[in-house]
């Protein structure tokens, strides 16, 4: 019994030295032989480097176990085994997955994929001819495909430079404009495309100032003299769109007489239309320029507005009177309401020392503007009575005499109470608490209580 266990035991520790040696025959970049003694079974190991394959007679395993033979080298991934009954070793090939031996005219090894493997002096002839392929197209036709959907860089360089040069500044395109504009040989159409064109850049506060620089506003202003209505009406427009909300511009346009001619397009015989782009200009010059504003009345502005008021068929502007007025009111009002936190610097103080040259209330009571504004309360629109009671509001210190003597007024205020508070109502139901009609019935409230005080 313990003679076969020792038996066993050495078995055992030769297969695992067969094994190591075996690993390491793996690892190795030379070929390792493992031959077998005749007579005291002594191991012989030896290293072969650079050797010829004949040198070696190399057995070749199978999936089988088969008798190794005396001379014969075992290849690095073997099974070796001895068989206890014959004496003899035995080999089959490596259990590994992809695992192969092979042997190739001048060449043999292990490979770890299937297929064929190849000496150094191959591989390195196939690195020759991959890098001297490398240069070479794989499909022509396809690349020529590719390239005729794409345009060469140096094409798209020389569009995007001429794109650039194409690129024109406003500055640029406002001269060529006024240059057209001020062309003896340009025909009216021209010239009224052009301050059309003009007017779509000057709501740009820079280009409205660059518009004063080149001179181009004084070519403006005067063309509101023109004997061509087209010409008075885009004239208008433009000056409109450039002094609104443009102090510096605002000063150029007073001093340029912009205001006169204003004034005297409003005056007399125009178009609806000459009339519209007329008072748009005014207000325009004159919301927050108290030097125009003062310029204004000296000038019989408020005169004017109200014969214009009254002028058969001029209805449609009557509103927008009455709101250049309601403006100039409450801007005084509100620039003359500092807060005691307020620090006025001395701009500040300036503009109040304006505006207190602005005396427009007792002008509007001198010229019957606390009997005309009520007017309005008989229109059907519901923004025209909001901005009469607004404008009425503002006036009610000058004029709360005339109003509780204006049966007319007292009239309509109880009217309109009666009709926006089934308004506001019909607002509720539908779940606007605070709705359009609660704010104009508002302002009916307010004139009905502020009526009643003595």
């Amino acid at each position: 019994m313990q003679n076969k266990w020792n038996i066993k035991l050495g078995v055992a520790i030769t297969l695992g030295i067969f094994s190591v040696q075996l690993i390491f025959a793996y690892k190795s970049p030379t070929a390792l032989s493992i031959k077998e003694g005749s007579g005291d079974n002594k191991r012989e190991e030896t290293q072969i480097e650079n050797e010829d394959p004949e040198d070696l007679e190399v057995f070749k395993p199978t999936d089988k176990w088969q008798t190794l033979k005396p001379g014969h080298a075992v290849p690095a991934g073997s099974h070796v085994r001895l068989n206890l009954q014959t004496g003899h070793r035995e080999v089959k090939m490596g259990e590994e997955e992809g695992l192969k031996y092979w042997r190739d005219g001048n060449g043999q090894g292990m490979a770890n994929v299937p297929g064929p493997s190849f000496t150094a002096e191959q591989l390195k002839e196939a690195l020759k001819n991959f890098k001297e392929g490398m240069d070479d197209p794989v499909d022509t036709k396809q690349d020529d495909a590719v390239r005729a959907q794409f345009r060469p860089i140096e094409e798209l360089k020389k569009d995007m430079e001429a794109l650039n040069m194409l690129v024109e500044t406003d500055v640029q395109v406002m001269t060529k404009i006024l240059n057209l504009f001020n062309n003896t040989n340009s025909t009216t159409d021209e010239k009224v495309k052009a301050l059309l064109d003009l007017e779509y850049l000057v709501h740009q506060v820079d280009n409205a100032q660059n518009l004063v620089s080149m001179g181009g506003m004084q070519l403006v202003v005067n063309a509101l003299n023109s004997t061509d209505i087209r010409l008075q009406e885009s004239a208008a427009f433009v000056l409109g769109s450039a002094v609104s909300s443009n102090p510096s511009v605002q000063v150029e346009a007073v001093e340029g007489g912009a205001l006169q001619k204003l004034l005297t397009l409003l005056a007399t015989q125009r178009p609806m239309a000459v009339k519209k782009k007329a008072l748009f200009a005014l207000a325009s010059l004159l919301r927050h320029f108290p030097f125009a504003q003062s310029h204004f009345l000296k000038l019989g502005g408020v005169q004017m507005l109200s014969e214009l008021f009254q002028t058969p068929g001029a209805e449609a502007l009557r509103v927008r009177i009455i709101t250049v007025l309601y403006d100039m009111i409450t801007e005084k009002e509100l620039i003359s309401q500092v807060g005691m936190d307020l620090i006025p610097d001395s701009s500040h103080q300036e503009r109040l020392r304006q505006y207190a040259e602005v005396s427009l209330l007792p002008v509007l009571v001198e010229q019957g503007w606390c009997k005309l504004v009520p007017e309005l309360l008989a229109s059907p629109e519901h923004d025209w009575r909001e901005k009469a009671l607004r404008t009425l509001l503002a006036m009610m210190a000058q004029c709360h005499t005339q109003y509780k003597q204006n049966p007319s007024l007292t009239v309509f205020l109880s009217d309109l109470q009666k009709q926006y508070q089934e308004l506001v109502l019909t607002e509720q139901d539908v779940g606007e608490e605070d709705g359009y009609f609660g704010e104009i019935l508002a302002l009916v409230d307010s004139m009905v209580v502020k009526m009643r005080q003595v």
